[in-house]
């Protein structure tokens, strides 16, 4: 029988090939949300994913799913609602509305006949993704229909990487519209890849493509510059995520 790790608030994850494969990924317990410890976990390839009524879990699952830049698939549709410029998309002007709206916005069961509000996007997630903002670290990408906010998306970055978290729409296409900006946003800073966690249907449709655990790990430490020799956020970051209209 496999124990899981408990981890302490000041102890350091365990190596990412000690998670368990079923369920796939879960790597540990314990430890808390606090802005050092989230960094520490996406810059090892890990991050955290639970409910109100559960601990707090750390995952690093293999396979792993991610977007390569050039692999983003654009329908002619989507293309098509870039260039009518019907709606304004900006890049970490309300981080804190995005976040919200994933959380509550109500989603598809997986049975698809029934939409439900449930979330894991808690309380405790939205405070700590918020702080992680605040110093720099998680990024929001906004769609705009005159004032009102109708799609979005958010992450964290870890040097050329942007790790998603979740997304959202109220009109339609809207939070594709976001990851497109995204994109070009990120091919034109010269970035690497957007880590999507684990493979769906609809991120494949959008040209996600998977790779082991340990082809990931790699490729996200060849990417990961993000802080300084004094440990501050390296000029070349801060640059790439300064608050902004993005092009279509």
């Amino acid at each position: 029988m496999l124990a899981l790790h408990y981890i302490e608030n000041d102890a350091p994850f365990p190596p990412v090939d000690e998670a368990l494969s079923e369920p796939n990924g879960l790597l540990a317990f314990g430890a808390d949300l606090s802005p050092r410890r989230l960094f520490s976990a996406y810059s090892q390839g890990i991050f955290p994913w639970f409910s109100d009524d559960e601990p707090l879990l750390w995952w690093s699952p293999d396979p792993r799913a991610i977007i390569e830049l050039d692999g983003f698939c654009a329908s002619k549709s989507l293309r098509k609602l870039a260039r009518q410029q019907r709606y304004v998309v900006t890049l970490n002007h309300a981080f804190e509305r995005v976040i919200n709206a994933c959380s509550s916005i109500p989603r598809a069961t997986p049975s698809g006949d029934d939409v439900s509000n449930e979330t894991w996007i808690t309380e405790d997630m939205k405070n700590a993704y918020s702080q992680l903002h605040g110093l720099g670290l998680a990024h929001s990408v906004e769609v705009w229909e005159e004032d009102q906010l109708v799609g979005g998306l958010y992450g964290v970055g870890i040097g050329k990487v942007y790790c998603g978290e979740s997304m959202f729409h109220t009109k339609s296409n809207t939070s594709k519209l976001a990851m497109y900006a995204l994109v070009k946003h990120m091919q034109k800073q010269n970035m690497a890849f957007i880590d999507c966690q684990l493979p769906t249907d609809h991120l494949s449709s959008l040209g996600a493509i998977t790779l082991s655990r340990k082809q990931f790990i790699e490729k996200l430490q060849a990417n990961n510059h993000t802080l300084n020799s004094e440990g501050e956020l390296c000029t070349n970051y801060v640059t790439q995520w300064q608050p902004q209209v993005l092009n279509l």
